[in-house]
């Protein structure tokens, strides 16, 4: 037998329903007001871009924005900007590491300059180890048995590598791909262990202030001279978010502040992203420099 409901519970129930209706289009409305809007950034995965791209997604974020972070290959992710598919990146290095993907889309892309200077790529060994130059390392391919330890293979820094062999006849050596927390896996186990070792390396690296490390010297300058890292971001920006073109080209600091920051991220169970809303409240200073828009 159906059992009728009185028509005074019907309309409570469409009150109540209505009323829960309401209150979520009303939230959503909210939500979407508090936001000014929608940013992608991408990086490749190296242990500073991660750090560079975390801050300045906090950065963004206080300052109204929702912003996406996406981990890519560096081709890619120059493709990603030159094409509008992201608004930016933080991790461009240049003038060597990464020329030849600016010099395909550079009049596709706006290059807002140096976010941090003083950067550096080569070719890496522990301090005990006895050889100082790259032209050093066939006559001691044994100790090193005969491996050079990169990262991943997409990377600028691994096309210079191949490079440097090759000017170099590094014939008896094997360039291993692998990622950066491959390559600084392998350094510690054979600091560890003594042994000899060589792997990629730059600088800003949380790894020269764990062990005492040094560059082997590059007499050919296969990898160039001090490097730094620049912004790049996609045509249209400046026109269609003044704000965040001008924060994203306010952006600047030191390695020392990046630095700080890997360290706390090579701790067991860090968070990225949390650490860098750490350092960004704990540095209210240079913060507010890259968010005063009359910079």
């Amino acid at each position: 037998m159906v059992k009728h409901i009185k028509p005074s519970l019907i309309r409570i129930f469409t009150f109540l329903f209505l009323l829960v209706t309401s209150s979520l289009a009303m939230f959503s409305t909210a939500v979407m007001a508090k936001s000014k809007g929608q940013i992608e950034l991408v990086y490749v995965e190296w242990s500073s871009e991660v750090v560079s791209t975390n801050v300045i997604k906090v950065v963004l974020e206080k300052a109204g924005y929702e912003v996406e972070i996406t981990p890519v290959t560096a081709a890619a992710m120059w493709q990603a900007v030159a094409s509008n598919d992201a608004d930016g990146l933080v991790a461009a290095w240049l003038t060597t590491t990464h020329a030849h993907y600016l010099e395909a889309v550079k009049n596709k892309i706006v290059d807002l300059g140096p976010n941090l200077i003083g950067t550096k790529i080569g070719l890496v060994v522990p301090a005990y180890v006895t050889v100082d130059s790259i032209d050093q390392l066939n006559a001691n391919v044994d100790k090193f048995e005969g491996k050079i330890i990169g990262i991943d293979p997409g990377a600028g820094l691994m096309s210079k590598t191949e490079q440097a062999m090759k000017d170099y006849k590094l014939d008896q050596f094997k360039l291993v791909e692998g990622s950066g927390a491959t390559m600084a896996a392998a350094l510690a186990d054979a600091i560890k262990n003594n042994q000899w070792i060589v792997v990629t390396g730059w600088t800003p690296h949380w790894k020269f202030s764990r062990w005492q490390l040094k560059y082997l010297q590059d007499p050919k300058k296969v990898y160039g001279g001090e490097e730094h890292i620049s912004t790049i971001v996609r045509k249209g920006l400046k026109e269609e978010m003044p704000e965040v073109y001008q924060i994203l080209d306010n952006f600047s600091w030191e390695s020392a502040d990046m630095e700080k920051i890997m360290v706390w991220n090579e701790d067991k169970g860090a968070d990225p992203y949390e650490n860098a809303k750490r350092w960004v409240e704990e540095n209210p200073t240079k913060v507010n420099k890259w968010l005063d828009l009359a910079n």
